[in-house]
């Protein structure tokens, strides 16, 4: 999972306000719109987890997981004197039952969906866009991949003239991580920016000769 955080002022420290959490050892939730709305829903993702946790004996699933916190965020549509949330959350995790990880997202209508790939908040519609191109429904890819494909597509839709500096989140529940949700290590992700930032530069070059070939066939 992959997060672009704002920078809202210069002199705040790395890391504050995040927008990834864990609450379990196989289950993240992310978060994007309003901030405090999200917190809540993580909060209470990590209140059902430990409930199922001491209920059953062993680690709640993401799908189990979504549906309870899905509950919990269409009840707040239900009432009138409730407000709907405005934050719209996604779950990732590993089910060590079935062995197997999945996503879903929690809209703020208290519906909650699976996933090959999905995109919230500001900028979705072109992320989603991108995430097609992938074509994940049919050929899978690595962890490692996927983690540089969501560095570039979100600096690909980060404009320096009009957007906010922002900070990078990242992490991830794989192999690698011993099956864990943790934060991908640093030296991913550095190595995943540099690798988007060339790959973007080689669009924008493959783009700009494009522009001047129908430029001489026009002139022609």
């Amino acid at each position: 999972m992959g997060v672009a955080k704002p920078l809202l002022h210069k002199m705040l420290l790395a890391n504050s306000g995040k927008r990834i959490h864990t609450v379990s050892d196989t289950c993240g939730i992310a978060m994007t719109g309003f901030v405090p709305d999200g917190r809540q829903v993580v909060n209470r993702g990590r209140d059902e987890a430990t409930n199922y946790k001491e209920t059953y004996g062993q680690a709640i699933s993401p799908k189990i997981l979504s549906d309870r916190c899905a509950t919990f965020v269409h009840y707040f549509t239900l009432h009138g004197s409730l407000r709907p949330f405005g934050a719209t959350s996604v779950i990732g995790g590993y089910d060590e039952e079935t062995k197997e990880h999945s996503l879903y997202m929690v809209e703020p209508n208290g519906v909650a969906f699976s996933y090959y790939a999905c995109a919230a908040g500001k900028g979705r519609q072109p992320a989603k866009t991108e995430l097609e191109k992938l074509e994940l429904h049919k050929t899978p890819i690595s962890t490692e991949d996927a983690v540089k494909q969501i560095v570039r597509i979100i600096h690909m839709l980060h404009d320096s003239s009009k957007d906010k500096p922002f900070e990078l989140e990242l992490s991830w529940i794989c192999e690698a991580s011993g099956w864990k949700h943790t934060g991908v290590p640093q030296d991913k992700q550095k190595a995943a920016v540099e690798w988007a930032k060339e790959q973007l530069e080689e669009e924008e070059d493959e783009d700009e000769s494009e522009d001047e070939e129908d430029g001489d066939d026009m002139e022609e």
